[in-house]
């Protein structure tokens, strides 16, 4: 029987605070778990967007973006497929607190997002659409964060 350790954590703070959908995937045997977060918006002037395979259409738009929770001795990836690669403390897992934190940053990023890519749909001077990670701020939240309860990574 698995134990889902901060993985049941995760989805609860998500649930909680992210107003758009999400999914996440547990990788096993990268001992990583990912989140992918998913923006929706209608296409209603018809503007032609190349994709990252290099499609055109003019469909209404879905918008996937990945988080990675990642061990920093074993999982491995590339770093340029994620908005942010977040390192767990490979015995303690990650708290509730930061995972809180996580989920109310993810949500506000993800709130601005989908008014850039709205903006982006209806502007053609804006070149191309991405969702923006702020590092630093980030960082110098998590400082003021009291980490009390602790989840571990998942077993099975």
């Amino acid at each position: 029987m698995a134990k889902f350790g901060f993985l049941s954590v995760l989805e609860e703070e998500l649930e909680k605070h992210l107003d758009v959908d999400f999914a996440i995937d547990w990788d096993k045997k990268n001992h990583a778990v990912e989140v992918v977060v998913v923006l929706e918006a209608q296409n209603q002037s018809e503007v032609e967007v190349i994709d990252d395979s290099a499609e055109v259409s003019k469909e209404d738009i879905v918008f996937e973006d990945f988080v990675l929770f990642y061990n920093p001795a074993k999982s491995k990836f590339d770093p340029e497929d994620y908005l942010v690669a977040i390192p767990y403390e490979p015995k303690k897992g990650l708290s509730r607190e930061f995972l809180a934190y996580f989920a109310k940053t993810l949500n506000e990023v993800t709130t601005e997002g989908l008014s850039d890519l709205m903006d982006f749909l209806q502007d053609d001077t804006i070149p191309e659409f991405a969702l923006k990670w702020d590092e630093q701020a980030f960082e110098k939240g998590q400082e003021a964060l009291e980490e009390k309860e602790w989840h571990g990574y998942p077993r099975y």
